[in-house]
């Protein structure tokens, strides 16, 4: 009997699967503007939606259908928001941020130097999914990170 790895080889354990209106330009402005590589899709019929397609994103992978609200499968354009934000690190932060901006992104939080060691800001992109794009600045400890979360709050209460 042959054993079958129970994780496919080349994904990780998990894998966020966003929704989106407009699946064909919401790839095409993955890979313009945060580098994604398109490994594959599923195209379903009626209709010629994108069922499924699979980007890479370095070492990572991004799944995304077309909304399909029959299947239970509805974007944040329907909905009204995103409760999710997606982390993503680039070698240049403010040159991938500004890009993202130009092709219509809207921005929650301009990109500065963060308190955890990462020049970032967040952005809702064009099909409603929230991003935090970051560069990595400085090697920051959870203690130190702590320390500095602590001076920032007591600095800024809400």
């Amino acid at each position: 009997m042959s054993t079958t790895n129970k994780i496919s080889e080349g994904l990780s354990a998990i894998t966020p699967y966003l929704t989106v209106k407009g699946a064909q330009t919401a790839i095409e402005f993955y890979k313009n503007i945060f580098g994604a590589k398109e490994v594959g899709r599923l195209v379903m019929q009626p209709g010629n939606k994108i069922g499924h397609a699979e980007l890479a994103f370095g070492n990572a992978a991004l799944y995304l259908a077309e909304e399909n609200p029959a299947w239970g499968n509805k974007s944040p354009a329907t909905i009204g928001d995103s409760p999710v934000t997606i982390a993503l690190r680039v070698s240049d932060v403010d040159a991938t941020f500004q890009r993202a901006i130009d092709a219509g992104a809207t921005v929650l939080e301009p990109v500065k130097d963060q308190f955890y060691g990462e020049r970032g800001g967040t952005l809702i992109d064009p099909f409603g999914h929230r991003w935090h794009i970051s560069t990595h600045i400085e090697d920051v400890s959870f203690e130190e990170m702590q320390r500095r979360c602590n001076a920032m709050l007591a600095a800024h209460p809400s």
